[in-house]
């Protein structure tokens, strides 16, 4: 009996035993081991790990055996592009021009449309060789006493010695004022511009301050705005009120561009124009520009012509 009960004495303190030596073991999960491999290649600050440094240079070399960015050369241009840049025609008008095989390219016919030259190319035209320029916006406030017009075989002055010195590249009026007219006259280069604002569709939108030789009633004010009969045809002005109150002095707004209209509307009612002012232009005004004087236009106000219908 003693015997029996000393051995289940002794299994039962073996058992516990083991059991003591089992649950004093640490755990050696995955998550532990985690940590102390991270804890054991942890660096100083300011070092870089190991783990890290082999990103880096795997990221490096992927890059170099990668595809090899996109290069964009702006110096090509589209060749309907170029002969619009160069005053010859609009873009649309371009295209027609190189379909019909008169458009060459360092001696070859271009029929393609889409193509692009190169720097140093020679572009011809009709067996012409042509250059494109820079787009130029030239504004100036026309003095009395100038014709609109490039030259004058009467020797006359013209608008171009207002403007000779802004610009190396040749630009042209936009329009016309006649010579006893003052007020925005705009110079450019730029064809499609140029064609846009004279086009009755896009109806460019202008000022005039008018004088004058006699008063006019508000009769008479409403006619030039209801319209009037001219031989050319029916034409009205959009607005047409006095100047500080003044019925001598006229503030006129339209879109037309017929020759000469703002007189010829005043001349209808039986009075006679004494002086005529263009005070605005589409968008652009004279606000700081002295008679006489010129300035180019803005980034902002190129990009407000364009945009603007």
């Amino acid at each position: 009996m003693n015997t029996k009960k000393g051995r289940v004495r002794r299994d039962k303190s073996e058992n516990s035993e083991k059991k003591f030596k089992k649950n004093s073991t640490p755990k050696t999960n995955s998550k532990s081991n985690f940590t102390s491999n991270t804890n054991s290649t942890n660096p100083k600050p300011g070092e870089v790990s190991a783990r890290d440094k082999r990103k880096y240079i795997d990221f490096k070399e992927k890059v170099k055996k990668g595809d090899p960015l996109p290069s964009f050369n702006d110096e090509e241009i589209r060749l309907n592009k170029y002969l619009s840049n160069a005053g010859i025609c609009s873009r649309r008008e371009a295209d027609v021009l190189i379909q019909t095989g008169v458009v060459s390219v360092n001696g070859n016919i271009i029929l393609e449309l889409g193509y692009k030259i190169k720097p140093g190319d020679i572009v011809q035209y009709d067996g012409e060789t042509i250059n494109a320029e820079s787009k130029r916006y030239v504004l100036l406030n026309k003095p009395k006493g100038f014709i609109t017009t490039m030259d004058d075989p009467m020797g006359r002055k013209t608008v171009m010695s207002l403007v000779k010195k802004a610009c190396k590249e040749r630009v042209y009026p936009i329009g016309r004022l006649d010579r006893d007219t003052t007020g925005l006259l705009l110079f450019t280069n730029d064809g499609d511009m140029a064609k846009k604002l004279t086009h009755p569709r896009y109806q460019a939108k202008k000022i005039y301050h008018a004088e004058v030789d006699k008063p006019l009633s508000r009769e008479e004010l409403e006619k030039l705005k209801k319209g009037l009969d001219l031989e050319d045809g029916r034409t009205r002005f959009d607005e047409a009120e006095y100047v500080n109150g003044n019925p001598r002095e006229i503030g006129v707004e339209l879109h037309s561009g017929k020759n000469r209209i703002v007189r010829r509307m005043f001349e209808a009612l039986g009075c006679n124009v004494v002086k005529l002012d263009r005070v605005q232009f589409a968008s652009l005004t004279k606000k700081d520009l002295p008679r006489g004087y010129f300035r180019h236009l803005s980034e902002k106000e190129i990009a407000f012509l364009k945009m603007s219908k």
